[in-house]
């Protein structure tokens, strides 16, 4: 398959959460035909997938037989999953699709769905995107796709389709490897933060914290308030990935149980977070950001 800018472009994009959705509605908006599937998904991927104006075919070899490039933009914990999935369509299919997986992942787990796609023919691609989902009215906006391994200049030919891709000469888990550096450093210092604030709280100095954190650290009080109210609804995707980062950091004494304990906390907002509860410490987050959740 020869990818070019100027021929006829079609996208399958494996997962319509907040991320995958907007990356399709995006290269919609730039004239790519993107597909999708919405087996055993949810009412909100489905409407998410309409509102972005994805076209649906369910038939995983129909989608793979169309596809110029397969996107997997999924739950960290699925990303494997997805790969054996495709893995018997791909075989069977005589054209075959760069596979993109740009899901955050360790390099280990990145380089096993490699393995698990070796055998099918198509080209293989690393990925890691950094930053929010796409604008839908600023085509200029949008995360950084970051690729990596030998393929990852077919990739790039999207970048003329409105993605900012960026091409690492490093070989497939590079890229993974700078998306977990990046979300343990920002989504860490997230669960750092919920931890401390909760802390504070229980001993009923959140106030205390919150005035000496604005005279002394408004900009990392600034990052809280901005960062942990958005946290909330998204905390369930999360746990797995501070999983990966624990797995990409290794050893313990390295940093993995920093990640693995906020898995667990993590894992604990979205309980509560799902299940509309609010205990105290919750709320304490809540009121130390002078925001509220449902």
């Amino acid at each position: 398959m020869s990818v070019s800018s100027e021929l006829a472009i079609t996208v399958a994009l494996i997962g319509t959460g907040e991320m995958g959705s907007a990356v399709g509605r995006r290269l919609r908006q730039t004239g790519v035909r993107v597909l999708t599937e919405l087996k055993g998904r949810s009412e909100q991927s489905a409407q998410r997938a309409a509102d972005a104006g994805l076209e649906i075919i369910d038939d995983d070899q129909y989608l793979v037989d169309e596809a110029s490039f397969i996107l997997s933009i999924v739950p960290p914990g699925v990303a494997c999953i997805v790969a054996e999935r495709f893995r018997a369509p791909l075989v069977s299919s005589l054209h075959k699709p760069v596979f993109v997986d740009c899901n955050a992942i360790a390099p280990s787990t990145v380089r096993r769905v490699e393995t698990i796609l070796s055998d099918t023919g198509c080209r293989f691609v690393d990925a890691g995107i950094i930053g929010g989902p796409p604008s839908a009215d600023d085509l200029t906006k949008g995360p950084r796709f970051y690729a990596s391994g030998p393929n990852a200049q077919m990739f790039a030919s999207l970048a003329h389709r409105g993605l900012d891709i960026a091409v690492l000469q490093a070989p497939v888990g590079a890229a993974s490897a700078l998306k977990l550096s990046y979300a343990g450093l920002t989504k860490g210092f997230t669960a750092l933060g919920a931890a401390m604030i909760a802390a504070a709280a229980r001993d009923h100095l959140d106030s205390a914290l919150r005035a000496e954190l604005a005279r002394s650290q408004p900009d990392m009080l600034m990052r809280l308030e901005r960062f942990i109210p958005a946290m909330f609804p998204k905390a369930y995707r999360w746990v797995a990935e501070m999983e990966e980062i624990a797995k990409f950091t290794g050893e313990e004494s390295r940093g993995a149980a920093i990640y693995l304990g906020a898995a667990r906390l993590y894992e604990g907002i979205a309980d509560e977070f799902e299940n509309h509860t609010s205990p105290e410490w919750t709320t304490a987050l809540d009121a130390f950001c002078q925001l509220r959740h449902k």
